[in-house]
């Protein structure tokens, strides 16, 4: 596991939490900020991933 896949999930996280945070007090940016950054995550987990693949 390399540090893409560890910064992609930590990011991917943060977005649950954001999303979560702008559910409850009904903030559509917030919203919106928080499907952003797990959408990056899942990005930079899958870069890892293949970083992992090709090291193999």
């Amino acid at each position: 596991m390399n540090r893409d896949r560890i910064k992609g999930s930590v990011t991917r996280t943060g977005g649950k939490i954001k999303q979560a945070g702008g559910d409850m007090t009904g903030d559509s940016k917030l919203q919106n900020e928080g499907k952003m950054d797990q959408a990056k995550g899942k990005l930079q987990n899958a870069v890892g991933s293949v970083k992992d693949a090709l090291k193999k």
